[in-house]
């Protein structure tokens, strides 16, 4: 499979293991990860403008973002700040930072931008994803402007729950690739 754009892989909360589809992706497809300097702590705004540097280096017409949990929150605050055009975003089991069950130790995601972002995107969801109650998942998507795939029952979407190389997902990201 080839792809055209400059994709970005955005891991969240804890970074994506070498296990994991975004790691995977990485090294087949020689995307760019977007290294956060705090994977475990993360400062909202520092994630946001560690984003906004990276994307700068590229032709922003010709970017994808592709996010995972937590870094799906970062995006919606990343355009909320920068309202910057690029070519769309592949968000994955975004987490509800506001909900009980979310881990403590992160700063300034909260609450989750419900804004239509400017650009195309397509959030997947799971059913029993613990981070995130389907409703909430669906309402983020809704708010986003985004097309929403829900795969079932799939947890959280990641190497834990049995997501490798994910050939669903690299199709999903081959519609925003075109």
């Amino acid at each position: 499979m080839q792809f055209q754009s400059t994709i970005l892989i955005l891991p969240g909360l804890g970074n994506s293991g070498p296990q994991h589809w975004q790691s995977i992706w990485e090294k087949e497809y020689n995307f760019i990860r977007v290294e956060q300097k705090d994977w475990e702590t993360p400062v909202c705004s520092d994630w946001i403008e560690t984003i906004n540097t990276e994307i700068k280096k590229h032709n922003r017409a010709e970017v994808i973002l592709v996010a995972h949990s937590l870094a799906c929150t970062t995006v919606a605050y990343w355009a909320q700040k920068f309202n910057t055009k690029i070519k769309g975003a592949l968000l994955v089991a975004p987490s509800d930072t506001e909900a009980d069950s979310y881990p403590t130790g992160t700063s300034g995601f909260t609450p989750v931008p419900l804004i239509k972002l400017p650009f195309k995107t397509i959030t997947v969801i799971s059913t029993n994803d613990f981070y995130v109650s389907t409703a909430r998942a669906e309402q983020f998507a809704a708010a986003w402007g985004s097309e929403v795939v829900n795969i079932g029952d799939a947890d959280h979407i990641n190497a834990a729950s049995g997501f490798g190389q994910w050939e669903q997902g690299l199709q999903l990201l081959k519609k925003l690739d075109n």
